[in-house]
């Protein structure tokens, strides 16, 4: 009777595992990732996962069945790595973040180091260690607008330059580039 109960459990088991559903998502490397279970796949990542359900062995008959309207599904486009629209999108997405960010970032230092060259240029009587204190502390805050425009000009480029070149070369549409509507 055991036998028979066994048997029958490892039957079923091809028809329990061709029910199984994957997970498929592209992490920022390019790299394709596959898992079973849905908590596998990590959180920033969940929003892209494409789940597919095994292909039958190659000896399984299938049954044939007409396509109905709503199965007929266009098939999502990709570029040359597999990455699609989301995975684009997401990417302008941080690179436009990161350009508002350091523009923001690179105007406040350009305000404070006006500030404290206009408190240096001030008709008061001061002593000379002060004044060095102010000129040291304007020295410093010229290198962090130049690293703060640096940053700006970086991010600047990933947005008009490298990230539309990066689409062209793996061909992706350039549209998934542009915000949605």
């Amino acid at each position: 009777m055991k036998i028979m109960i066994l048997l029958v459990v490892v039957m079923m088991l091809p028809i329990y595992a061709g029910g199984q559903e994957i997970y498929r998502w592209i992490d920022e490397k390019g790299t394709t990732h596959f898992a079973d279970d849905f908590n596998l796949v990590p959180e920033k990542y969940r929003h892209q996962i494409q789940k597919r359900r095994p292909s039958l062995p190659p000896d399984t008959p299938a049954k044939p069945t007409e396509p109905t309207e709503q199965t007929k599904v266009a098939p999502e486009r990709k570029d040359l790595l597999g990455r699609g629209e989301e995975w684009w999108r997401a990417k302008m997405k941080e690179w436009t973040d990161k350009l508002q960010a350091a523009q923001k970032n690179y105007e406040l230092a350009q305000e404070n180091l006006k500030q404290k060259e206009k408190e240096l240029a001030e008709p008061k009587i001061r002593p000379d260690s002060v004044k060095r204190k102010l000129k040291a502390e304007i020295k410093e805050l010229e290198e962090k607008v130049k690293e703060r425009e640096r940053e700006r000009d970086e991010a600047k480029n990933m947005v008009e330059k490298v990230l539309p070149k990066e689409a062209e070369d793996y061909q992706a549409d350039p549209a998934w580039l542009k915000p949605k509507e």
